[in-house]
């Protein structure tokens, strides 16, 4: 009788961890960090604008580029 509750008991922890990876897997895919990393790379362009690695035209241009991704 005590095999019979501590293997139901282990197949619920079983379906329990099953359940947590595969919603933490779905949380971790979502497009929020893609959404984190176009803003990221908006400001490492404002920045380097900012310290005259780049000109206007290049930062214009590349900004443009970032723009029409991120409306995709």
């Amino acid at each position: 009788m005590m095999g019979g509750r501590f293997g139901f008991m282990f197949i619920c922890i079983i379906i329990i961890a099953i359940t947590v990876f595969v919603v933490y897997k779905l949380l971790k895919n979502n497009n929020i960090k893609d959404i984190g990393s176009r803003d990221n790379s908006l400001n490492i362009l404002n920045e380097r604008f900012a310290r005259g690695e780049i000109d206007e035209e290049e930062y214009n241009n590349k900004k443009k580029l970032l723009s029409d991704h991120k409306k995709q």
